[in-house]
């Protein structure tokens, strides 16, 4: 396991990184990118998005050769456990909105060391911010350590939840949208997750998969928020699932609602 001076020290290469990509992104914005559909008309991928993935590929396989690599786009490996060093990609979270509104997207990425989450970075490309560290290092946003969270309940604070799963009215979503102070939606994981690290939120909840939140637990644990399924199983590392991270009084307030 990576002692906490280690920790620090790839942390800090890793923002580098976050620098590079950002200037990318940023200049490939003013210029032509293609974009393509994956699933559905509503599931984009650019080529920024692509290109993203194989500098942060290129930037891992330099930094740690002998890790294996969890990616959106497929340029990373095939992952059946997660022995050893395991970094998630997310190049570009929120695509739709990078496409057409060019804001409120995210870049992520995670390192898991024997299935344990080690270090996580989420940085909000167009605001410059970067939220970074991991559970034996602290969490900071850009150079500054994150307070402690206040223990906050659904009805005094806002909930980011998934539009699909609020308009199907699956697991529940109405009824959480409803007890919650009021809610919103974003169309990036990285992004809402950002809201509830800083504290201006309670709770996100939606379907993802693990490039969506392999980042994102990683700096939950380092903030004490809790973080599983809806259902309040544990979260499968290489599985999609609803997952949920929120202050501990709010996760209690939503497992009550769904019994």
């Amino acid at each position: 396991m990576m002692n906490p001076v280690e920790q620090k020290s790839l942390d800090q290469r890793v923002t580098q990184w976050f620098g590079q990509a950002r200037n990318l992104i940023i200049q490939r914005m003013a210029e032509h990118f293609e974009v393509e559909h994956k699933t559905s008309r509503s599931d984009l991928v650019t080529s920024v998005d692509r290109e993203v993935e194989q500098l942060y590929i290129s930037l891992i396989r330099q930094a740690d050769p002998q890790a294996r690599i969890l990616s959106e786009e497929g340029y990373g490996d095939d992952l059946g456990d997660l022995s050893g060093h395991v970094w998630f990609i997310d190049p570009i979270d929120g695509t739709m909105n990078f496409v057409k509104q060019q804001s409120d997207f995210a870049s992520m990425l995670a390192l898991y060391i024997d299935g344990q989450p080690v270090l996580g970075w989420i940085m909000n490309v167009m605001d410059d911010q970067l939220i970074h560290g991991g559970p034996e290092i602290g969490v900071k946003l850009n150079a500054v350590i994150l307070p402690a969270l206040k223990n906050t309940a659904l009805e005094d604070g806002l909930v980011y939840l998934s539009g699909a799963r609020l308009l199907q009215g699956q697991y529940n979503f109405p009824a959480i949208a409803k007890a919650a102070l009021s809610y919103r939606v974003y169309g990036s994981a990285g992004i809402s997750l950002c809201q509830v690290f800083l504290g201006r939120a309670v709770a996100y909840a939606s379907r993802l998969k693990p490039w969506d939140f392999a980042a994102g637990l990683v700096l939950a644990k380092g903030l004490g928020l809790k973080a599983t399924l809806i259902d309040g199983d544990p979260i499968n590392m290489l599985s999609s699932g609803t997952v949920l991270v929120a202050t501990t009084q709010a996760y209690t307030d939503i497992q009550l609602l769904n019994k």
